[in-house]
């Protein structure tokens, strides 16, 4: 695979000289106008939605003053924990611009990589936090209207969800954009891309902070309530008795909706650029509309998930997953139209990569599929560790664990036929361009399947929300002491609503996996771009048949690093599981406290104090979140400084099979050690990401089926058992499981945005 990237390298050319490509016609460039104008749509249509959710019923006092309490503990804790964010933010842009600064074939990219850093940080953070705005409402618009219609309920909980949807990847459009524009990506498109960088780097790091704070804050409060309130007072699930369920349900908000919604912004920006960069690769084939695609197949996301949105309705007797599903085929099926006509105008008919997208949107419906069968009530799995939970905890245990390691396994076949089939799909619809390698082609063609992917994402967002407003819905009539009948209704739509949670986390896994692979590629070959730079600075001329793609196992550092990336997601699932129960413990202490310290509260008498459980559960929850994200950040800049430093000293060689005479102009034993790291983390985080999500969503989910009157109901023995295994699960289905998939992002962007580091 020596010639694997040699069509690629006029790209990188371009970095040298800013001049290089030839410009493009006002044809062309009309379809940045079209993504601009889909942006625009998308928030336009996210108004509409927020305007129908906020001008429904609002319920009665008491539903209101609960609702009240938890917007303003949501909202509080994203304040603190944004401010954290945003002073991380600020000192690792000043960083970046240094070290692109100092280094000479970047330094006049660095304004540009710190900008467009800061604003996908931004975008990212708006993303998170407005979706949160909507769903911090909708959770009492959704309980008021579960008191008449479980049709009614269901349309304004999604129509919530949608709102996040629609701005995230509005606001990944628009901001990517702007970018291109901005920084002339009219003039010269096959330059800009790679400025772009930056934009998935910022996205990627508030992601992580969103995601593992969040998910610490929500599965502290949770297991906390749980355990004291379900098991040892044996009282219900958000009982206004328990002084934790206000910052469980805050929990739903900041850790399901802002989080998720981080995530997904983080997505949809760094696999566009991917996509993008992969596109330059090819603009002597298709020009600039080659790199525009991806924007394009946001547009048609925007499109179809807003009628797919529109067209979600239910009959009370109907079961809520099925409305969600018809709306989520409607969307593919649209999207698949939408894909045929970018093919078309954009990609000159080459029905190859048509069958690549059809892949992408293929392997989506296989994710959810598959995630559906592991974590629903009606299937094998979940009802396995229902049964388990009559022997006891233990057994639940151990049921649901060998549940969870089943999981990665159809998984990991759907994601190797993908990559498989895109990449050959990619080889077949290029076979006539020249000049080309065959290597460039594939892998375009993985990239056509990763947009295919994402053209639902909008849609897959909605469900994502849909969860924790139901949630909060079921909450609030809870403690508003609604009749029986208003909390079955928000528990069937409870019910699919962990199932939807754990559908768009698989989905996230799965284009997660397909991202990293582009990425992946991209960061070989801007070592290779900076290993030519250095030999022709020094005077040499470096072999035209040479590449850095193959990275050897048998060479100490790559197998050290390679080691380190698997060791790295263990560790960090590690640390966030034990941040959520250090931060439960303190939870724990405090309600028994309440218990002890106010007999009222149990006699129903007295209020417990809300306010002192969500101040609690913030702080440790800001406090545990740097840790871990600061490891995910760092540790890929210090195994390849380290080994690009400590290499002579302690004999390491390169599996690099560059001549002699460059030995003393680059060492890349760090570039390789980077390489291994970024990519067996990444194998090693998939896997562990789909055990803890899955796995989690079953143990969740048996505890629902129990609570629908098997095997004893609410109360029972084996309800107490099947309790002690969603408490176990909680961290790792919200917590490490999917901030693992935003793991696997960041490393991969900044790596590819630091490698002049490495060399």
């Amino acid at each position: 695979m020596h010639a694997s990237f040699l069509g690629m390298g006029a790209v990188f050319a371009t970095l040298a000289d800013p001049l290089a490509g030839s410009t493009t016609s006002g044809t062309d460039t009309l379809y940045l106008w079209i993504a601009f104008a889909a942006g625009i749509l998308a928030l336009g249509a996210a108004a509409l939605f927020a305007r129908s959710v906020l001008s429904a019923d609002q319920g009665t006092p008491e539903m209101q003053e609960i609702a009240s309490a938890i917007r303003e503990g949501a909202q509080a804790f994203m304040a603190r924990q944004y401010r954290t964010i945003a002073i991380m933010a600020v000192v690792l842009a000043a960083v970046l611009y240094a070290g692109y600064a100092v280094y000479p074939p970047t330094s006049d990219r660095a304004i540009k990589v710190v900008v467009s850093f800061l604003l996908g940080a931004a975008c990212s953070g708006i993303s998170g936090y407005a979706g949160m705005f909507v769903s911090i409402r909708a959770n009492l618009r959704t309980a008021a209207a579960a008191r008449t219609s479980l049709a009614g309920a269901l349309k304004l909980a999604l129509r919530g969800g949608a709102v996040t949807g629609l701005i995230v990847v509005g606001l990944a459009l628009l901001g990517i954009s702007l970018l291109f524009l901005l920084f002339g990506g009219i003039d010269h498109p096959q330059a800009v891309p790679y400025q772009l960088v930056g934009f998935g780097f910022g996205a990627s790091l508030v992601a992580l902070f969103a995601q593992l704070g969040g998910g610490i804050y929500t599965k502290a409060a949770d297991v906390g309530a749980d355990l004291v309130g379900k098991v040892e007072a044996g009282i219900p699930e958000d009982d206004p008795r328990n002084p934790a369920v206000i910052a469980d349900l805050v929990g739903d908000n900041v850790g399901d909706c802002a989080g998720r919604g981080a995530d997904l912004f983080e997505s949809s920006a760094a696999e566009s650029v991917g996509a993008m960069i992969l596109g330059a690769a090819l603009f002597p084939v298709f020009g600039i509309k080659g790199i525009l695609f991806p924007l394009i197949v946001h547009a048609i996301n925007i499109v179809a998930s807003i009628i797919g949105v529109s067209s979600v309705h239910s009959k009370e007797t109907d079961n809520p997953m099925h409305a969600l599903n018809r709306g989520f085929y409607l969307t593919s099926f649209l999207a698949l139209v939408g894909f045929a006509a970018g093919v078309h105008f954009l990609l000159q008919d080459r029905w190859w990569l048509l069958a690549a997208g059809v892949v992408g949107i293929i392997t989506s419906f296989l994710f959810v599929s598959i995630t559906e069968y592991y974590t629903e009530t009606r299937y094998r799995p979940v009802q396995s560790i229902a049964r388990a939970c009559t022997t006891g905890p233990a057994t639940n245990i151990i049921t649901g664990l060998a549940v969870g390691m089943e999981t990665p396994a159809l998984p990991v076949l759907v994601i190797s036929g993908a990559l498989l089939l895109s990449y050959y799909f990619g080889v077949k619809g290029l076979e006539d361009a020249t000049g080309i390698a065959d290597y460039a082609k594939g892998i375009y063609g993985t990239a056509i399947a990763t947009m295919g992917m994402l053209s639902s994402a909008a849609y897959i967002l909605a469900m994502d929300t849909f969860g924790p407003i139901t949630d909060n819905a079921g909450g609030i009539v809870e403690m508003s002491n609604q009749p029986h009948e208003v909390r079955d209704r928000t528990d069937r739509m409870d019910a699919a609503g962990n199932t939807t949670k754990a559908l768009t986390k698989g989905y996230a896994i799965g284009s997660a996996a397909l991202a990293a692979f582009l990425l992946f590629s991209a960061y070989l070959e801007t070592i290779h771009e900076i290993v030519k730079h250095r030999v022709e600075a020094a005077g040499f001329v470096l072999p035209l048949d040479w590449s850095f793609s193959n990275v050897n196992l048998a060479s100490i550092p790559v197998f050290v690093g390679g080691l380190l990336g698997a060791m790295l997601t263990y560790l960090f699932s590690s640390m966030a599981i034990s941040a959520v129960g250090r931060a439960a413990e303190k939870v724990i202490e405090d309600v028994r406290a309440q218990f002890k310290e106010n007999p009222g509260i149990m006699n129903g008498t007295s209020k417990p104090d809300y306010g002192r459980c969500v101040h609690i559960v913030t702080g440790a929850a800001l406090k545990e979140m740097v840790m871990p994200g600061a490891l995910a950040v760092l540790m890929p800049v210090v195994i390849g400084v380290l080994f690009r430093h400590l290499s002579t000293k302690f004999h390491l060689k390169s599996s690099t099979d560059l001549p002699a005479a460059f030995g003393n102009i680059v060492n890349l034993s760090g570039a390789e050690a980077v390489a291994a790291f970024l990519m067996v983390g990444t194998i090693s985080g998939i896997l562990l990401a789909m055990l803890m999500n899955n796995g989690g969503g079953a143990w969740d989910n048996a505890k629902k089926f129990i609570e629908t009157g098997h095997y004893g109901g609410k109360g029972s023995d084996a309800h107490k058992a099947a309790v002690v295994g969603d408490t176990v699960g909680d961290p790792f289905k919200d917590t490490a499981g999917p901030s693992l998939h935003v793991l696997i992002k960041l490393l991969a962007t900044v790596t590819l945005v630091l490698a002049p580091l490495f060399v």
